[in-house]
C-alpha cells in the first residue's frame, strides 16, 4: 500500500538527497544535462513545428516544463519536454482553437494530472493493455512520418490542414512540386542520422547531422547560384518588444495568459464555459497520454538504473509542469524516453541532470537563436522521420501480429487504424473498450459450475439422491455469473438440498449477487434448500449486506462439505439445526 508521501511533489529530489549527493554526482549530472540539452534543442523545435506552432514554443517547453517537472516529479532520471507522441493529439487542437486553445488545453490537462497523482491513479495506468499502447504508438509514428514528407521534399503546399487522409491526399497532389535542393539536404541528414550511431561515438547523432546539413546548405547557397532551401528563418517570424524578426526570438520566455494568445482566426481567444467544454476532451486525452508516456519512461529508467520511481508523485510533477509552462508559451510536455535513456547512458545521477538540460536549451536560445534559425526544414523533417521510426516499435508490432491471440491482434490493428484514420482519442477509447470486452470474455471462459460426486468431495460414499453438490470456479461478475449458475436451474426432480462449494470463487460483484439471489428465490419456490460451503468471509459479508442472510427459505453457510451433510440430515429430520463453530448464521439462516 503506497504511503501518502508517494503522492507528494519533489519526492525524487528528496530521495536523491537522502541517498547522498556530492561533487562527483554533480559532475555526472552536468555532463548528462549538456548532452541531452544538445539533443533536445532540434527535437523541441521540430516537434513544435510538427504540431503547427512556431519552433520557439518547443524550446519554451523544454526550458520551463523540463526544469519544473524534474524539480517536482517522482523520477530521478526522467527528462521531460515536447514528445512525438503528442503530435497527433495537439495538431487538431491547434487547427480548431489556435495556439491559445492548445495552451489552455495543456493547463487543463496539467490539473487533471495533478488530480490523478493525488488520488493515487498512477498505479492504475499500468493496466492499459499492451496491444493498445503499441497500436496507438505505431499509428502516431505513421502519421508523424507521413507529415514530414512535405518538408523533406520541399513541397510548395501540401496537407496543411484536416485529418490524416486529407493531408495525405494533399501531399500526393503536390508531389510534382518536389524541390531537389530540400530533398538532397533531407537525405544527407537522414543518412548521417542512420550511419553515425554505428561509429559508437559519444557525440549525439542529431548534433552532427544537423550541423553538417546546416553548414552544407549555407555553403551551397553561397557558392552555388540558385541553391535555396526552406529554413526556420524563411518559414517563421516573431515580434519581440515591438521589433519584428525572422526565425527564433533571442530572449527569455515571456509570461502571458494562454487565453490572451491567438485563436484559429488570429484574434485572442474568448475564455468561456463553451470553450472549456470543447477543450475538455482533448485535455483528458493529453492527460492520459502524458501519464502513460511518463510512467512508461519511469519504468524504463528504473530498469536501466536499478532504482524505483514514485508514479503518483511523478504525475503530480508532470501536472505542475504542464500547468505552469503554458503561461510562458510552453506546449504540452511529458517524459521523453529517448532523452531519458540518453541522460542515463551519459551518467545522470539525479533530477539535476534534467534541470541542467533545461538550462542548456535556455542558453542556446539566448545566444544561438540566429544560428538555430538557419536550420533547414528538410533536416528537421529527417530528424522526425528517425524519431517516428524509433517510436513505432515495428519489431514489437510484427511480433504481436505473428504470435499474439487473435483478440489481441484485433485490438492492436483497431487502435492502429483508428489512430491513423481518425485520432488517438477515439483509438484509445475504442481500444481499451475492446480489450476490456476480450478480458471479460476470457474471465467468463474460466468461470464454471460443475457437479461433484461424494468421492470428489472427499466422502467415503456417494451423496444421497436428494442432495446435489456443485463447485463454482472463477470470479463471479456480471459477465460470468449467469452462465456459471445456470446449471443450478436444471436440477433433478428429487433433489431437495443443494450444496454449493465456493472455495474457488475469489470475488463476487453486485451483478453476480443479484443472479445468486434470483437463483436462491427459484430454489425456495421449488422447495430446495441451499448450503454454501468454503466461501471467502468477504463474500459471505457481501451476501449478508444485501439481505441474503435473511432470505426466506432454507439457507446456511458451512465451512466444508461434511458439515454441510450433517446440516442436511438435520433439515431432513426436522431436528434442531447444528450451529457451525464461529458461524452463528448457520442456525439462524437455516431456520428462516
Amino acid at each position: 500500500m503506497p504511503s501518502p508521501s508517494d503522492r507528494l511533489p519533489f519526492s525524487a529530489l528528496v530521495d536523491t538527497l537522502r541517498a547522498g549527493y556530492g561533487p562527483s554526482e554533480f559532475k555526472r549530472d552536468i555532463l548528462a544535462g549538456l548532452t541531452v540539452g544538445v539533443v533536445a534543442i532540434p527535437l523541441g523545435m521540430a516537434l513544435a513545428i510538427a504540431v503547427g506552432v512556431p519552433p520557439q514554443h518547443g524550446l519554451y517547453t523544454s526550458i520551463v516544463a523540463g526544469f519544473i517537472i524534474a524539480l517536482s516529479g517522482g523520477s530521478r532520471f526522467n527528462v521531460s519536454g515536447p514528445t512525438a507522441a503528442f503530435v497527433v493529439v495537439l495538431m487538431p487542437v491547434v487547427a480548431e482553437h489556435g495556439i491559445g486553445g492548445l495552451l489552455l488545453a495543456t493547463v487543463m490537462a496539467g490539473l487533471l494530472l495533478v488530480l490523478m497523482g493525488l488520488t493515487g491513479l498512477g498505479r492504475l495506468i499500468r493496466f492499459i493493455p499492451y496491444p493498445v499502447v503499441v497500436g496507438f504508438t505505431a499509428g502516431i509514428a505513421v502519421v508523424i512520418a507521413t507529415l514530414q514528407i512535405r518538408d523533406l521534399l520541399g513541397l510548395a503546399s501540401a496537407g496543411s490542414g484536416g485529418h490524416f487522409l486529407e493531408q495525405l491526399h494533399g501531399i500526393v497532389m503536390a508531389l510534382p512540386s518536389t524541390n531537389w535542393q530540400d530533398l538532397s539536404v533531407g537525405l544527407l541528414t537522414l543518412g548521417i542520422l542512420l550511419a553515425w550511431p554505428r561509429l559508437k561515438s559519444a557525440i549525439p547523432a542529431p548534433l552532427i547531422a544537423l550541423l553538417v546539413a546546416g553548414l552544407g546548405a549555407w555553403l551551397a547557397a553561397r557558392f552555388w547560384p540558385g541553391f535555396e532551401v526552406a529554413t526556420i528563418a524563411s518559414r517563421f517570424s516573431y515580434e519581440l518588444d515591438g521589433v519584428a524578426g525572422q526565425g527564433i526570438p533571442p530572449g527569455l520566455p515571456q509570461f502571458s495568459l494562454p487565453w490572451h494568445l491567438p485563436g484559429p482566426d488570429g484574434a485572442p481567444l474568448q475564455l468561456s464555459f463553451g470553450l472549456l467544454r470543447d477543450l475538455l476532451g482533448p485535455a483528458m486525452a493529453i492527460a492520459m497520454l502524458g501519464a502513460i508516456e511518463s510512467l512508461l519512461c519511469g519504468v524504463i529508467a528504473d530498469g536501466m538504473t536499478g532504482t524505483r520511481h514514485r508514479p503518483n508523485s511523478e504525475l503530480v510533477g508532470q501536472g505542475i509542469g504542464n500547468v505552469v509552462a503554458p503561461f510562458f508559451g510552453g506546449i504540452t510536455a511529458t517524459a521523453a524516453i529517448a532523452r531519458t535513456a540518453t541522460s542515463v547512458r551519459f551518467g545522470a545521477a539525479s533530477p539535476v541532470a534534467s534541470m541542467v538540460h533545461a538550462l542548456v536549451v535556455l542558453l542556446a536560445m539566448l545566444f544561438m537563436a540566429g544560428a538555430l534559425s538557419q536550420l533547414p526544414m528538410a533536416a528537421l523533417a529527417a530528424l522526425l522521420l528517425v524519431v517516428a521510426w524509433n517510436m513505432s516499435e515495428a519489431g514489437h508490432f510484427i511480433r504481436i501480429l505473428k504470435s499474439a491471440p487473435r483478440g489481441d491482434v484485433a485490438v492492436l490493428l483497431t487502435c492502429f487504424g483508428l489512430t491513423v484514420v481518425f485520432d488517438m482519442v477515439v483509438a484509445v477509447a475504442v481500444g481499451v473498450g475492446l480489450a476490456a470486452m476480450l478480458f471479460i470474455q476470457r474471465m467468463a471462459d474460466v468461470t464454471s459450475s460443475q457437479p461433484i460426486s461424494g468421492r470428489e468431495a472427499g466422502l467415503p460414499r456417494d451423496l444421497p439422491t436428494d442432495i446435489a453438490a456443485f463447485r463454482l470456479r472463477g470470479p463471479m461478475f456480471f459477465g460470468a455469473a449467469e452462465r456459471a449458475l445456470a446449471t443450478l436451474h436444471r436440477l433433478e426432480p428429487d433433489v431437495k438440498i443443494v450444496i454449493l462449494d465456493m472455495g474457488e470463487v475469489p470475488s463476487m460483484d453486485m451483478s453476480a449477487i443479484v443472479v445468486f439471489q434470483s437463483m436462491l428465490e427459484q430454489l425456495h419456490r421449488s422447495g430446495v434448500g441451499l448450503i454454501v460451503v468454503n466461501a471467502e468471509p468477504r463474500i459471505v459479508v457481501k451476501l449478508r449486506r444485501v439481505g441474503i442472510r435473511r432470505a426466506s427459505g432454507r439457507l446456511a453457510y458451512c465451512r466444508d462439505i461434511p458439515h454441510a451433510l450433517r446440516l442436511a440430515e438435520s433439515w431432513r429430520s426436522g431436528s434442531p439445526i447444528p450451529t457451525e463453530p464461529g458461524n452463528s448464521d448457520s442456525g439462524t439462516d437455516a431456520g428462516r
